[in-house]
Parts: structure tokens; C-alpha cells; sequence
């Protein structure tokens, strides 16, 4: 518990995790108010087709925020300090204070997992308060069980964006990968076409955890209408293993690993 609370100590101390509190806080509030400004005239001219929808690819494409938080809670761990303070990193002294790396990995997934889970529920409340403010009357019903899809969602991906930092030990990679593949193109939607694998790849796999409206639902920013491959549960269970299978590849890399290389 002192390492996690360390953990926690240090994300927080970090200047570049409260941009990732600004993206996660209101991107999906801003992209569904603006959703929800198309929804209304769709409504008015008796047209809509995603009105379920609305508010949920907002949380979709909010995600970056946690990816920048599992990037920088490992990346951080990397960087050379200053001269004054004696060029080295901050992995040394981590490890020198927690001897066990498993129990560091461990209390930092812990952290980013407490964080991310908090970090969505307030990305719920100003999505919800926005899309009602311009929907009024014709807000959709809250889904409980679709806003519990959509917090694994979020911690799911930045303990994947946590894992893969720990691989690469640098923040360019994951960061450019991850935020590319659910913001401007997923690479599970380029694919799909080609092999039905494609709906086992994370990204795809959690989208239907709460993108879904009965057995179809629009992708976020495209908007392209797919089936549903999987239920909800399944889809978590999949994109749970791919955190899991990453983290353990993770953890084994790191044990390995000359910290001073």
C-alpha cells in the first residue's frame, strides 16, 4: 500500500498528467455536445437514427486521456533528470525503494486503475450534463451496464498503454500508436474486411462493451454501422486478456531488464 500510494503521489506531481485530466474530462462532453447538436436537428427533421448513441462516442473518442496517463506513469520512470540533481532517473530510486519490481508494477497499474476509474466517471457526469443541456426532453435513457462498459473501457485502456510503455520504455511509440488507432483510423476497422481476427483486436473488442444499439452500432468518428461480433461481457473478457497476456509479457521483460540500460 505505501508503494501504491507512492504511486499515486508521483502521477499526481507529474505537469503533463493534468493535460490528460483536461482530455479526459471534457473532449467527450465537447464531442457530444456537439453530437447531440447534429441528433437535434436529425430529430427535428425526423431523420435520427443514433439518438442512443449520443454521448457514448464521446466517451469513445475520450479515451486518449488515459492513454496519455498509462503512457506517462511509465515514461516518467525514464527520463534523465537534470545535472543539478544528478542526471540519473527516476527507475532507480523507484526500484531502490521498492525492492520487489513485481509490487512496483503492481502499485503503478494500481494507481493508473484507481485514477482511470474516477477520471471516467467525471467524464460521465459533464457528458451526461451536456448532452442533456442541448437534448432536453429527447436525452436518451442512461444504460447503467453501458457506463460500466464504458469505465473497463477506459482502464483497460490506459493498463494497456501502461503495459506497452513498460516494452518500449519511451512514451513516442504508445502514445502515437494508441492515439492514432482510436481517435483518427482503427486499425480493427481497416482489417475487418480482410479477417474476422480482427474483431478479437482490443480496441474492437471493447467498443462493445457500450457501443452498441441491439445488434448494430456506429463506430466513433467514422460513424460506419458494423454488426455486433460480440456481447458486451465477451467483448470485455477478450480486451481483459489482451491487458493481461501484455502485462504479464510486461512484468517478465522488466524482471529481465538492466534498469541502467
Amino acid at each position: 500500500m505505501r508503494a501504491f500510494h507512492a504511486e499515486l503521489s508521483k502521477l499526481f506531481s507529474l505537469p503533463g498528467i493534468w493535460l490528460a485530466f483536461l482530455i479526459g474530462v471534457f473532449a467527450p462532453a465537447v464531442i457530444a455536445a456537439l453530437d447531440s447538436i447534429a441528433q437535434k436537428e436529425e430529430i427535428i427533421a425526423g431523420v435520427s437514427t443514433r439518438l442512443s448513441e449520443v454521448g457514448y462516442i464521446g466517451l469513445a473518442l475520450g479515451v486518449q486521456g488515459v492513454i496519455i496517463l498509462g503512457v506517462l506513469a511509465v515514461s516518467s520512470e525514464y527520463l534523465t533528470e537534470s545535472s543539478e540533481s544528478g542526471g540519473g532517473q527516476q527507475i532507480t530510486t523507484s526500484l531502490t525503494v521498492v525492492s520487489s519490481r513485481l509490487h512496483f508494477l503492481l502499485a503503478k497499474a494500481g494507481a493508473v486503475t484507481v485514477i482511470s476509474i474516477l477520471l471516467c466517471m467525471v467524464a460521465i457526469i459533464t457528458t451526461v450534463s451536456a448532452t442533456h443541456l442541448i437534448l432536453g426532453e429527447y436525452t436518451p435513457a442512461l444504460e447503467w451496464s453501458r457506463l460500466i462498459g464504458a469505465v473497463c473501457y477506459w482502464t483497460f485502456t490506459a493498463l494497456l498503454a501502461l503495459g506497452i510503455t513498460v516494452l518500449t520504455k519511451n512514451s513516442i511509440i504508445p502514445l502515437a500508436v494508441l492515439m492514432i488507432n482510436s481517435s483518427v483510423v482503427s486499425f480493427s476497422v481497416l482489417l475487418y474486411r480482410v479477417t474476422k481476427l480482427a474483431f478479437y483486436l482490443p480496441d474492437r473488442a471493447g467498443f462493445e462493451m457500450f457501443m452498441f444499439t441491439s445488434d448494430r452500432y456506429h463506430t466513433p468518428l467514422t460513424g460506419s454501422l458494423f454488426d455486433r461480433y460480440h456481447t458486451p461481457f465477451t467483448g470485455g473478457l477478450v480486451m481483459f486478456t489482451w491487458v493481461a497476456v501484455i502485462f504479464i509479457v510486461a512484468a517478465i521483460v522488466f524482471h529481465r531488464r538492466d534498469v541502467a540500460a
